[in-house]
């Protein structure tokens, strides 16, 4: 029992010593919930692809009508046999009982057995065979006395007739057998089955087709049914592709469906309850942006009243001067990022489509962004190709990776313009440490700047840059990724793909 022990001044309840039995209670335990994992793991191998929902049924509904079908046809066949096998014995055995009597009649001592077998009227494939006086007259040689089963006919030579099937010359054959009263003979038929067999065979394969036949059409049955029942789901899920890429207004319509109906409402009021919820954090956003330019345009203009004054402040001041003028450029910066966020969110901000000329834009692009002497690889083709764009949003977006190659990649030391597949491609390049792969998606997002960026302390950006490059871009109708330089070399990679549909050489 348990005891207590003393512990630095205070007494506690010591353990009891485990028992043996105890022990060995444990030791079954783990033995059990070793096997039962094991189990798990051979009913659940994690190499086995699960199947979709639309294949399941289809697989559901296949085994099911071959099933069903095998079933039916294999009770089809079962009667059907043993309802002809009888008609057969039926038949055999009432015109073997007419022929004995026949021959019975006809016995005299001057009568020729072979002749009289060979005028009786037998069944198709059937063998007469007489026993008369201990002789067999058979009318087909290979069927005579040994093509009997003896056991049969020991029994019609003790006066009692019988029948009985099986196997002889590779087939299966009915004898039957009769004692013939008043003289010491036998009569014997013996009838093939083989046409029977035939038409049991026949029957088989028929039934074998009919279940093939079955299990496609439940098959298709099922496939049709699955899109039927799947269709709704589909709808769902290209309703909510939709408003994740910014159709927020996507609605899925009424369902005359009584099942289909409450399904159709909830997903409706969960996409306006989020509809409403955006525009209200987009409104709250651009309200909140609006009120801050104006406190922001007066400390700017503060701030530039006493950057001219800086020569009549003391020199400890200037540092702090610089740092706040530093900080409201950032903080004016975030403020136009905001706003124009806010403007994607609230689906206000259109597309302004003019005819521009792209390596022109490019060039100008890269003169606002940067005063240093950016080489710019342009390919001949695309040297007076004119296309509809957006020309302040284009210039924005060439600014804004440019920018973000001087924060984060020490600077931008390459600026391509190519074409491939009817898109033109606009990379920017640098030699900084690169995008890590894990990274490569996130930064596209909103106030985030890679695992790399959040370590130095010297980097000024907001996280926006990026996120405005991918909605300017998405409207376009293009896409933007980070890739390896080429060339092998350290550094990052910035792609942009606008389609060029519209393009035309001025």
């Amino acid at each position: 029992m348990a005891r207590f022990v003393p512990e630095a001044g205070r007494w506690r309840l010591a353990p009891r010593p485990a028992s043996l039995q105890h022990l060995r209670r444990r030791l079954r335990f783990l033995r059990r919930l070793r096997f039962s994992q094991r189990l798990r793991f051979i009913s659940r191998p994690r190499f086995v692809p699960r199947l979709g929902l639309r294949t399941r049924i289809t697989i559901a509904f296949g085994v099911g009508a071959l099933l069903l079908s095998t079933m039916v046809g294999a009770t089809t066949w079962a009667l059907t046999q043993q309802s002809w096998l009888d008609e057969q014995e039926s038949g055999a055995v009432a015109q073997a009982f007419t022929n004995a009597d026949r021959v019975q009649r006809r016995i005299t001592p001057r009568f020729d057995p072979i002749d009289m077998l060979s005028s009786l009227v037998t069944p198709s494939g059937s063998n007469p065979v007489l026993l008369l006086n201990d002789e067999w007259y058979p009318v087909t040689p290979q069927y005579g006395e040994n093509a009997l089963p003896p056991a049969l006919v020991e029994m019609v030579r003790s006066g009692r007739p019988g029948r009985m099937r099986y196997e002889y010359l590779d087939s299966t054959q009915l004898a039957v057998g009769i004692p013939l009263e008043s003289v010491d003979a036998a009569y014997f038929e013996i009838v093939s089955l083989d046409e029977l067999e035939d038409k049991l065979d026949s029957l088989g394969i028929s039934l074998i087709g009919a279940s093939l036949a079955t299990t496609l059409a439940g098959a298709a049955l099922g496939w049709w049914t699955s899109r039927r029942v799947i269709r709704p789901l589909t709808s769902v899920s290209q309703a909510a592709q939709a408003i994740a890429t910014g159709h927020l207004d996507t609605r899925l319509e009424a369902s005359r469906d009584p099942d289909l109906t409450p399904l159709a409402d909830s997903f409706n009021e969960m996409a306006v309850a989020l509809q409403e919820r955006i525009a209200r954090d987009s409104q709250f956003t651009s309200n909140v942006s609006h009120e801050l330019r104006s406190p922001l345009t007066t400390l700017t203009s503060a701030i530039e009243i006493l950057k001219k004054k800086r020569d009549d402040m003391p020199t400890e001041a200037h540092e702090a001067l610089d740092l706040m003028d530093a900080e409201i450029r950032r903080f004016q910066q975030l403020v136009n990022d905001l706003l124009e966020i806010s403007r994607f969110d609230m689906g206000v901000d259109q597309l302004e489509l003019h005819d521009v000329r792209l390596a022109e834009l490019v060039m100008n692009a890269i003169g606002t962004a940067t005063e240093a002497d950016l080489p710019l690889d342009i390919d001949a083709e695309l040297a007076g190709v004119v296309v509809k764009a957006d020309k302040r949003r284009l210039a924005r977006v060439i600014a804004n990776l440019i920018d973000n190659a001087n924060k984060y990649g020490g600077g931008a030391t390459r600026v391509e313009l190519r074409k491939r597949d009817g898109d033109v491609l606009i990379a920017v390049e640098d030699d900084g440490p690169g995008v890590p792969e894990e990274d490569r998606e996130r930064i596209f997002q909103r106030f985030n700047r890679g695992s790399l960026a959040r370590s130095r302390r010297d980097v000024d950006g907001v996280g926006l840059g990026l996120a405005l490059v991918a909605e300017h871009v998405r409207i376009h109708g293009g896409m933007v990724w980070v890739e390896d330089k080429p060339d092998g070399r350290p550094g990052a990679r910035f792609v942009i793909a606008l389609p060029t549909e519209e393009a035309t050489e001025a």
